[in-house]
């Protein structure tokens, strides 16, 4: 298994420009992946968005850290598309993945939006491949599930976000 993806869709009962102003900071970033995992960032970026980081190049190194404190990979953030407020693609590289593509899609519907997130990697130790699709999918389950709690899901047909 050289190659491996995924995909994680959530009908969320908000708007669309709610769900991405949540998405754009690392620390809606950090939210979803609590308390599996954080990641770290320079201090500068603490006020920053997505559509501050420069394309096509790396932002900086973000450690992935286990629980919020065990390193246990280090991420080479590089943005190469940021298309306010519907999607953004990362092309990164990790200590444990040569490489990594993370695409958000953020789609307007009738009664809200839905969140798709499509992840491609490719494993250093190809033999690793399986046991970190199962990681991997596990931490954006939770992060589906986190946005499924913080924005709501669609429950009635007709209905409309709160303003």
């Amino acid at each position: 298994m050289s190659r491996c993806a995924f995909e994680f869709q959530s009908r969320l009962y908000a708007k669309a420009d709610a769900v991405w102003a949540h998405a754009r900071t690392i620390a809606g970033v950090n939210k979803e992946l609590w308390p599996l995992c954080r990641m770290t960032y320079p201090a500068a970026y603490a006020s920053r968005t997505i559509e501050d980081a420069p394309l096509g190049q790396r932002a900086f190194r973000s450690w992935i850290l286990l629980f919020g404190f065990i390193p246990i990979d280090y991420d080479d953030l590089m943005l190469v598309r940021v298309t306010p407020p519907t999607d953004f693609r990362e092309e990164s590289t990790m200590l444990t993945q040569r490489t990594w593509i993370h695409e958000r899609t953020i789609q307007r519907n009738p009664v809200g939006c839905t969140v798709i997130d499509r992840v491609t990697f490719e494993p250093r130790i190809r033999p690793f491949g399986p046991v970190f699709l199962r990681l991997y999918r596990l931490a954006f389950w939770n992060r589906h599930r986190k946005l499924r709690r913080m924005f709501g899901t669609h429950r009635l047909h007709g209905a409309q976000p709160a303003q």
